[in-house]
């Protein structure tokens, strides 16, 4: 993998590592408090099956995942160079922070994976049923 797409796919794992931030008195309850974290976790593991997808195919480039975070998910992830192979990533919030920045990312990626499946003449849908988890294919790639 080249050494740019490379220092990109670091700084995305990074972004979607970081801790959410959750405040429980946002929650009326545990059980709610409970829930919200299973739906981050989840996103979670969503955002490292598609990082590790994107990782590993060549065709796709850092210009690749650079155009995808400008369509993806309004736009709302940025993704900047601030020196050759440096990126920072910022998430412009729609309603609740800890529960959309990892899911921006998984949606970033899952455009990236859907145009390099398109250009290479397999069905974005049938590859994803393919090739990633039910539960990513079915969210993402419907």
């Amino acid at each position: 993998m080249e050494a740019r797409k490379q220092s990109l796919i670091d700084a995305l794992q990074r972004f979607v590592s970081q801790r959410p931030g959750l405040d429980f008195a946002n929650y009326g309850d545990l059980k709610a408090y409970r829930s919200e974290v299973r739906s981050i976790t989840k996103d979670l593991h969503h955002a490292e099956e598609l990082i590790r997808a994107v990782s590993w195919r060549d065709s796709i480039t850092a210009d690749d995942i650079l155009h995808a975070a400008k369509h993806a998910h309004s736009g709302r992830l940025s993704i900047t160079e601030t020196a050759p192979g440096v990126f920072t990533l910022d998430y412009c919030t729609g309603q609740y922070w800890p529960t959309e920045y990892r899911r921006a990312v998984a949606n970033v990626l899952s455009y990236a994976l859907w145009n390099y499946w398109r250009e290479a003449g397999d069905g974005p849908i049938g590859a994803a049923k393919r090739e990633l988890s039910r539960g990513v294919a079915q969210r993402f790639f419907r």
